[in-house]
């Protein structure tokens, strides 16, 4: 009776919208509807009777694709004549049928075959009746004028037994055409559909090639990196990992073992390179000093400075083997005549030692 959008239901099945096995009714217009009508009956003929005309009302519903279900009521009359040619009076009909319609598709204009089946009582002008069962077939259309109004036609051949009137008589049976026209009022508002739109595309961002990265600056590709985030400061082995950290002068307070914000910092992250990625190599920690004052004050502060970095890393849980040695003023490595080079010579290095 009423159409559905196929190309909107092809387009959200494939986008996974809709269950395929569904789509097909998932926009169908299952509204009930009345449909009155008019009729034009072809009578036999050899009953000497007239064409005659008529009417009634269907009440149906869509059940599917392709089904409606219709119960109708009738009423129809025309003339009949003797022999002679007289008119003597009408024949009247009425009776009803269930229906079933089976349309070949839902679009505009949709064609139909139809089979019925009911009851029919035929008045005679002499007064007398007949009551029977009859059989419809045919086929019509309908055609879409808008959501709440279609036109509807079909020709039916009608089949009409009536058992309780002998077949002497001639009015047993009878073979009728039936032409209807009318039209179809669906009620209620048409279902409508929400329009679903699918999720923009995002295009997969281009993954970097991890031989162009260097996440932590230690000269190791991320590719190549077996330590990740290696401190900054840091001296690594072709692996990414470290050998060689350095402390300078600035990471202890003046002539003092106390570390200052700057080597906390620098030594958590030690701390949590080492425990994310544990290199189980011992660590030994080496105390440096400049040439100002004796050599017994500043092999004491290199020492001291030596375990305090010791102490501190085994508190953020390092489980690597550290040894604390202060070698003092012994191994310098800038010239202790300037203030440059004496300020790089107060320095605690930290040295991974093979296994």
């Amino acid at each position: 009776m009423l159409k559905h959008n196929t190309l909107t239901i092809a387009v959200l099945t494939g986008l996974g919208f809709l269950p395929l096995a569904n789509a097909a009714d998932e926009f169908l217009d299952k509204r009930w509807y009345i449909a009155p009508f008019g009729s034009f009956v072809r009578t036999e003929g050899g009953h000497n009777t007239a064409d005659g005309w008529g009417g009634g009302l269907g009440i149906g519903k869509t059940l599917n694709e392709h089904f409606n279900v219709e119960v109708k009521g009738f009423y129809q009359a025309f003339g009949s004549y003797n022999p002679s040619g007289h008119y003597i009076g009408d024949w009247q009909l009425g009776g009803g049928t269930v229906d079933a319609q089976y349309f070949f598709n839902r679009n505009k204009f949709a064609p139909y075959t139809v089979v019925g089946l009911g009851g029919m009582i035929r008045h005679f002008p002499s007064g007398s009746e007949a009551k029977g069962f009859i059989a419809e077939l045919g086929a019509g259309f309908t055609y879409e004028m808008s959501d709440n109004f279609l036109l509807r036609s079909d020709v039916r051949y009608r089949y009409n037994n009536n058992p309780s009137v002998s077949s002497s008589s001639g009015l047993d049976q009878f073979h009728d055409v039936v032409v209807n026209f009318g039209f179809v009022i669906p009620l209620g508002a048409k279902p409508t559909q929400v329009a679903q739109v699918a999720p923009p595309i995002v295009s997969a961002s281009p993954v970097p090639d991890c031989r162009t990265l260097d996440a932590d600056g230690d000269g190791v590709n991320n590719c190549q990196d077996s330590c990740p985030n290696t401190p900054a400061s840091s001296k690594v082995d072709d692996a990414g990992c470290p050998i060689r950290l350095i402390l300078k002068n600035e990471h202890f307070n003046f002539d003092s073992a106390e570390l200052t914000f700057k080597a906390r910092q620098l030594l958590d992250e030690v701390a949590t390179s080492l425990n994310l990625y544990p290199q189980k190599n011992a660590i030994e920690v080496q105390g440096h000093a400049s040439s100002e004052g004796s050599d017994t004050h500043n092999m004491k502060l290199s020492q001291r400075r030596a375990e305090s970095v010791v102490s501190y890393l085994k508190g953020k849980g390092v489980s690597n083997k550290l040894r604390a040695i202060g070698f003092g003023e012994s191994r310098p490595v800038a010239d202790n005549s300037t203030e440059g080079g004496r300020s790089a010579n107060r320095r605690v290095e930290l040295i991974w030692i093979d296994n």
